[in-house]
């Protein structure tokens, strides 16, 4: 546990770190600065559950960030590992995370004490039920306070049963399904939320390969995914979907590594079939044609045009970040390089994309989620038929005035209205393109190197305006 605390320490540090350089940049009041910089509110519970007969006592935590923008937003993680300072990290990321890419929420994060991968269903339920429980007696949880999300160890299960538990309590609140996203769909989720943060990490890294200013001289020839080789670390939800956009768009998968090992393929792994592979065996490694790497730590530093360190913080630090041979360190997790590794691989021309900005797909869509459990109704039901008539009448006249008819197929296409998935998907696309856009502008003005600055600057304003707005109160 000693070795663990010491590594949540040093994700909270450093993100300081990250944001003291940031904070540098701003003509903002000091005091507001430390204020922004603050976790407003940290509560710690224990409570005792029954598993097999036996009482045990179980330790949750949640911290809420910032409360500039209500209801406060962030993810539940079910690790032995939890500690204090990682969830106040975790919880200060997801607020300037909101702020880059304009979700009005302040930042927030939960955990709980628990092996996932160990503790029976029953288990699960009974103490999620209960964290659950803790957080209403404190009115710590609602669609307008505080709304929990998935996160490492947890997922749209977890979520169905706090939002049950949300509902026992608030019988008859209208809005009572918003005080959890990541929700399975029948449930109030929304279409698109499993793949939306491994897919923002691909809009970001494509955004990036367009970038022809900020990749000058890095060799990394014509822009676009197109035969690029990527290295991702972690399978888990977020690297299996970013791993496979990139794939779907031209990119050659060339390593994965994961708990167990890695493994590694010059001519490219097919994602879907290594995540079946590893669902079926066990594990990642002998997966056909690919090299074993039985410390999947020697993998990162494997030869490769593009990184996604997609699993845990404090990945790369000071001793592998001289050996990174990636151009770009695209960071799916969070906080997975270290203050240290990031000052070796800035020096050594190592471009990496922050993940403040990058994975913050999951939140915007969860705000997607959020926005559609306030409004009782699912995105595209009340415009998608209305929006192909007009299509429909628009084809008919370009037909008619042309004398040509077009197939079934091209029709078909034209014709199409917007249902969920296609509108969460383009809400996403675009959340991703304005916001590294906004990032790069600062970095011009402000004459930033990096790109995490920049975006930790963006967000400082964005928070400042607000409470400036506010004022304080009293």
């Amino acid at each position: 546990m000693g070795n663990n605390h010491n590594e949540g320490k040093r994700f909270l540090d450093s993100v300081h770190q990250f944001f003291d350089s940031a904070a540098s940049y701003s003509k903002l009041d000091p005091g507001i600065l430390a204020q922004i910089k603050a976790c407003n509110s940290v509560y710690k519970v224990s409570f005792p559950v029954e598993i097999d007969g036996k009482v045990e006592v179980v330790e949750g935590i949640r911290v809420q960030h910032s409360h500039h923008k209500l209801p406060s937003k962030g993810g539940i993680r079910y690790s032995i590992q939890v500690d204090e300072d990682e969830v106040k990290a975790l919880a200060t990321l997801m607020t300037f995370k909101c702020a880059v890419v304009d979700v009005p929420f302040g930042g927030a994060k939960g955990g709980v004490k628990i092996n996932p991968r160990t503790s029976s269903v029953k288990t699960l339920e009974k103490v999620t039920r209960r964290f659950a429980t803790e957080l209403i007696k404190k009115n710590l949880i609602g669609p307008g306070i505080d709304v929990p999300a998935p996160d490492y160890g947890t997922g749209s299960r977890e979520m169905a049963w706090i939002a049950d538990t949300y509902q026992t309590f608030k019988y008859g609140d209208a809005n009572a399904l918003g005080c959890v996203t990541g929700k399975p769909v029948g449930q109030g989720g929304i279409r698109g939320r499993s793949e939306a943060t491994g897919l923002g990490v691909y809009f970001g890294i494509r955004e990036a390969l367009l970038d022809k200013e900020l990749l000058k001289g890095k060799g990394l020839g014509s822009s676009g995914l197109e035969g690029k080789r990527i290295i991702v670390q972690g399978l888990g939800n977020v690297g299996y979907h970013a791993a496979l956009f990139c794939q779907q768009d031209g990119a050659i998968i060339t390593g994965i590594a994961e708990r167990e090992g890695g493994i590694f393929d010059p001519n490219g792994i097919d994602v879907k079939e290594a995540f079946k592979h590893r669902t079926e065996s066990g594990s990642i490694l002998n997966f056909k044609n690919a090299k074993n790497f039985e410390n999947s730590a020697e993998l990162l530093e494997a030869d490769c045009d593009i990184l996604i360190p997609a699993a845990l913080e404090n990945q790369l630090h000071k001793d592998n970040a001289p050996h990174i041979k990636a151009k770009i360190v695209a960071e799916g997790a969070n906080g997975p390089v270290t203050r240290n590794a990031e000052e070796i691989l800035l020096q050594r021309g190592v471009v990496i994309i922050p993940d403040l900005y990058l994975n913050a797909g999951g939140v915007t869509v969860s705000y997607f989620e959020w926005l559609k459990n306030l409004s009782n109704v699912r995105f595209g039901r009340m415009g998608k038929r209305a929006e192909e008539a007009s299509h429909r009448r628009l084809v008919n006249a370009i037909e008619s005035s042309s004398g040509k008819s077009l197939s079934p197929q091209e029709r078909a296409l034209l014709i199409q209205g917007a249902d969920e998935i296609s509108l969460v998907r383009s809400g996403l696309e675009d959340t991703m393109i304005n916001a590294y856009h906004e990032i790069r502008d600062v970095m011009d003005q402000q004459k930033i190197q990096s790109l995490r600055t920049a975006a930790f600057l963006t967000a400082i304003e964005k928070i400042g305006v607000s409470y400036e707005a506010l004022g304080i109160f009293p």
